[in-house]
């Protein structure tokens, strides 16, 4: 075998390994596209060809699903997340890579071990705080909840782009007259807005489609989108057209921001990727 039938064997190999990959990602979403628009009979049929149907998206926001509350409070807790989590981090981040600090590596240390702490070991206090202090079964508590989850993670990622930042151009505004807020205000904020907008749509996502603490630390005020997927039951099993109508609705916003902040997106991952 020549060379350039050795290139173009591999080739040929690597289009079908991204092929299948491509394919074994999308039947799952298919499917649950497919079944949001069939009726109960219907969805436990394997045919591509039915007559679709619109109210299944309509069902799951009447009684008893009521998931537009779901919906609600699932993008409250993930927004408001996003808004505290990110300025923080990014306060955070900027001082873990521009001054010395003193046990500044134990620090960085402690703030990556706790992503790997198991959800299930620290779920009982929160559990057990909550109820103390009274934000059992309120948004305020899952907010607390994502932000202890997601702020590791934002000040690591967030960092990374710092780090990329050159600190001549900071240097250079501060000879000029500028005060360490307006230098971060004017000249870092702009330039590691790719990373920024990153790591709040990463944080965003973590939040979106967080279920473990929200199953133990809500029960009806404060129920999310995950949660509420759990109530599609009825006597004859799981209700899967109304659960897939759910599971559209819970991608949408997903799917949008990624076409919306893809070039962002692409950008801001490859800032701290090279030093």
């Amino acid at each position: 075998m020549t060379g350039k039938q050795r290139q173009r064997l591999l080739g040929t190999v690597q289009v079908s390994l991204i092929l299948a990959a491509i394919f074994v990602m999308l039947v799952p979403i298919a499917w649950i596209f497919l079944a949001a628009f069939k009726t109960h009979v219907d969805v436990y049929q394997l045919k591509l060809f039915f007559t679709p149907t619109l109210e299944n998206f309509g069902t799951v926001f009447d009684d008893p699903y009521r998931l537009g509350e779901k919906l609600f409070n699932s993008t409250i807790v993930a927004l408001v997340t996003v808004v505290i989590a990110i300025p923080i981090a990014t306060l955070a981040a900027y001082s873990f890579s521009r001054f010395s600090l003193r046990g500044e590596t134990l620090m960085l240390v402690i703030i990556l071990a706790t992503q790997f702490v198991p959800a299930v070991v620290i779920i009982l206090p929160f559990f057990v705080m909550f109820r103390d202090i009274g934000l059992l079964d309120t948004r305020l508590g899952l907010i607390l909840v994502n932000l202890a989850i997601v702020m590791p993670f934002a000040i690591w990622m967030i960092k990374g782009f710092i780090d990329g930042i050159p600190m001549d151009t900071e240097e250079a505004a501060m000879v000029d007259g500028s005060s360490r807020l307006q230098v971060i205000r004017n000249i870092v904020l702009p330039m590691a807005a790719p990373g920024l907008l990153t790591s709040g749509i990463f944080c965003f996502i973590i939040a979106w489609n967080e279920f473990l603490f929200a199953l133990i630390l809500t029960n009806k005020d404060a129920v999310t989108l995950p949660i509420g997927l759990a109530l599609f039951k009825g006597e004859e099993g799981d209700l899967w057209n109304l659960l897939s109508a759910a599971g559209i609705i819970i991608m949408a916003p997903m799917f949008v921001l990624a076409l919306m902040i893809r070039k962002y997106f692409v950008q801001g991952m490859t800032m701290g990727a090279v030093r």
